[in-house]
């Protein structure tokens, strides 16, 4: 014990110059904390990470493979869809000897595993016209020993997608999901298609009938890429986007026999007062006003299962020539109620004679003409 005295007593040696000897409790205390400190250091060292991307720019091919659309929301103009995002890129910093490894790959999944243990970079993508944050339900990342590396994410996602619903209930819509690099621009990362994916939800939809929602056929997804920017203030910092858009076609049979069927019904039943006794004034005005109010209760359906939009639908063109049609029986029964008091018999008969057909046959050319205009744009 005398050496360790001896070796430590300098150690303790205050400004005063008088020697001060530390107790063994003290030395082991000392020589923990550096020790612990010490192997800190090292595991930085060793698990420091990769923040920078390998190459500039490094390229990262993309994929969005549709599993499921979960729902389609008209009003809010946004769908809820299943999906799988796949990325790979190349990193020769995390290339590895797959024969002293042991292994022909190295496989992180799981949201401990991809957060905590793999330390090498990735771009982080995200969907810009996703609502709130993603809700993941699984994450794969796969290195190969040349420093390949494959990056797979399947989550329900809430996407927000203008809708052209001119042709209501007859349209078709493309939904769009727009896939940027967070963070990083051109120079950095560089998005590109995945050829190898991009028929993958096609092969998808063949195979699982499922994947359609409610009312609507899932055609295809197509994929593009191009540049953007934050705002105006950022345009010497552009962004590489793939865009995919989903095609869909909406089943319009059943909107036609809930809707629009029983609509030409009621149209056609308000024409029957052109057989009502032409000085019956008060029983024709109570079958126009029953169906005005009719066409008015149906404005407010599709309103609340329309966006509020700037142009017209073609639902909306319908109820309108509806409307006016149904509301032009008013005026029509007057004059002829005019004419009998008048003593004008005669000609109030031969004008509900020419109503009875010149009303119907007016109401249809109007909604052909509508719906050929419609279909052309």
């Amino acid at each position: 014990m005398k050496p360790a005295r001896r070796l430590f007593s300098g150690a303790g040696r205050l400004s005063g110059g008088k020697p001060r000897r530390l107790s063994g409790g003290l030395v082991i205390a000392v020589v923990a904390v550096l020790g612990l400190f010490g192997s800190l250091r090292s595991a930085w060292a060793i698990d420091a990470g990769m923040p920078n991307p390998p190459a500039s720019p490094t390229v990262v091919k993309c994929a969005i493979i549709i599993l499921d659309v979960v729902d389609i929301d008209d009003v809010n103009e946004s769908f809820v869809a299943e999906i799988a995002l796949l990325a790979e890129w190349d990193d020769p910093r995390l290339a590895f000897d797959a024969a002293e490894e042991g292994v022909d790959r190295k496989i992180y999944q799981g949201n401990f595993q991809f957060a905590e243990v793999f330390t090498g970079w990735w771009p982080q993508l995200i969907l810009v016209n996703e609502v709130g944050p993603p809700d993941p339900n699984a994450v794969k990342i796969e290195v190969y020993p040349d420093g390949h590396v494959r990056y797979m994410d399947q989550h329900n996602a809430v996407l927000e997608t203008p809708m052209d619903l001119r042709d209501y209930p007859f349209d078709s819509q493309k939904l769009q999901a727009e896939l940027v690099p967070f963070g990083d621009n051109t120079n950095d990362v560089v998005l590109e298609v995945h050829e190898i994916y991009a028929n993958a939800t096609d092969d998808f939809v063949r195979r699982n009938s499922s994947v359609n929602v409610a009312g609507w056929v899932l055609q295809n997804v197509t994929f593009a890429t191009d540049e953007t920017f934050l705002n105006e203030a950022t345009k010497d910092r552009r962004i590489s986007r793939l865009v995919a858009t989903i095609h869909l076609q909406r089943r319009s049979w059943q909107l036609v026999w809930q809707m629009l069927f029983p609509l030409l019904v009621i149209v056609s039943m308000i024409w029957s007062i052109f057989w009502v006794d032409i000085d019956s004034l008060a029983d024709r005005l109570n079958v126009a006003f029953v169906g005005v109010l009719t066409i008015v209760a149906y404005q407010f359906v599709v309103i609340d299962n329309m966006p509020r939009m700037s142009y017209l639908t073609l639902t909306d063109v319908i109820l309108l020539i509806s409307f006016v049609t149904m509301s032009l029986t008013i005026p029509q029964s007057l004059v002829i109620y005019g004419l009998v008091r008048r003593g004008e018999e005669q000609r109030a008969q031969r004008i509900d004679h020419v109503s009875r057909w010149a009303f119907p046959l007016s109401y249809i050319v109007l909604l052909a003409v509508v719906v050929g205009w419609y279909a052309s744009s």
